[in-house]
């Protein structure tokens, strides 16, 4: 998805050459793109036999449904416990759970 959000739109040979070291193989990168256009992350346009893809979701919009399937998967739908699993771990430290927490009450406003 990021490379549609940073090219809006593009045939599946222009992906191949943003994606990561070690570059995945054409038919590697055509089924990601077909379960995400099944999902309905990605829409396309036809030319042919060759179809030009776009994102049909903002990265904001795609992030929110990847956090809901993250905390519905791991933390029994709970973002206390995604939170305790952080600061347990130490990905997070005390002032960045102060600020989460600032930004939970300004929102509640």
């Amino acid at each position: 998805m990021q490379v549609f959000w940073t090219l809006e739109k593009a045939f599946i040979k222009e992906v191949i050459p943003e994606m990561p070291e070690p570059k995945p193989h054409y038919n590697s990168v055509a089924t990601m793109i077909k379960i995400l256009e099944e999902k309905g992350f990605l829409g396309h346009t036809a030319f042919g036999n060759v179809y030009q893809y776009y994102p049909l979701i903002s990265k904001e919009q795609y992030q929110k449904h990847a956090m809901k399937d993250i905390v519905s998967q791991y933390f029994d739908n709970s973002y206390s416990n995604m939170l305790a699993f952080f600061a347990k771990e130490q990905n997070i430290n005390e002032q960045e759970l102060n600020d989460i927490i600032d930004i939970i009450k300004k929102n509640k406003k």
